[in-house]
């Protein structure tokens, strides 16, 4: 039985390593490039990034040893932080940069990207955002999921709420994958 746990704990392991190959390696680039900040600002930096929020925070946190509870509300933190701001001014700075040549190229890129994810929030609005910014893969998250329901132009507080618990959703996936296999492998 105790094999058994132990072989389907590193088979989780090696999974996680598999989908996370991006993100660990964008992290750990950040990290090297910011040899001697404090790991938790690190972390925190890490957080506030689209693309690798939460996730790459935490995989930054596990990866400089930051304390478990402490990397979870850095990393929360720092991914929820910019999204009242999404809220806020992305429709406004996108108009903006849409003025100029290049930019203009860019905010279309970035909206299109965005639509194209877009259809199973359309589907099911508050469930379908959750989920969207809940799991923890690539080109979804927060800072994606706030993009989408300013686009759609859904309604505000529903898209809070459910981004917020994508992100509680997306964290508790990521400690199971940063901290939780390790910690049971140890246990083995």
């Amino acid at each position: 039985m105790l094999s058994k746990i132990k072989s389907l704990a590193i088979s989780a392991s090696a999974t996680a390593d598999e989908s996370r190959g991006f993100t660990e390696t964008l992290v750990n680039s950040i990290v090297s490039f910011m040899g001697g900040v404090p790991a938790e600002l690190v972390v925190f930096i890490i957080s506030l990034f689209p693309i690798l929020e939460c996730r790459g925070g935490m995989i930054a946190a596990s990866l400089l040893g930051v304390d478990y509870w402490l990397a979870v509300i850095i990393s929360v933190i720092g991914n929820v932080l910019p999204i009242p701001f999404i809220f806020l001014f992305i429709e406004k700075i996108f108009n903006l940069m849409k003025k100029t040549k290049h930019l203009g190229k860019l905010v279309n890129k970035i909206e299109a990207k965005a639509m194209k994810q877009s259809a199973k929030v359309t589907k099911y609005k508050r469930w379908g955002l959750l989920l969207f910014v809940g799991i923890p893969l690539p080109g979804t998250g927060a800072w994606t999921g706030a993009l989408i329901a300013v686009l759609l132009k859904l309604n505000l507080k529903d898209s809070v709420i459910s981004i917020l618990l994508g992100v509680i959703m997306a964290m508790a996936i990521m400690s199971f994958i940063t901290y939780g296999i390790p910690w049971l492998i140890t246990l083995l």
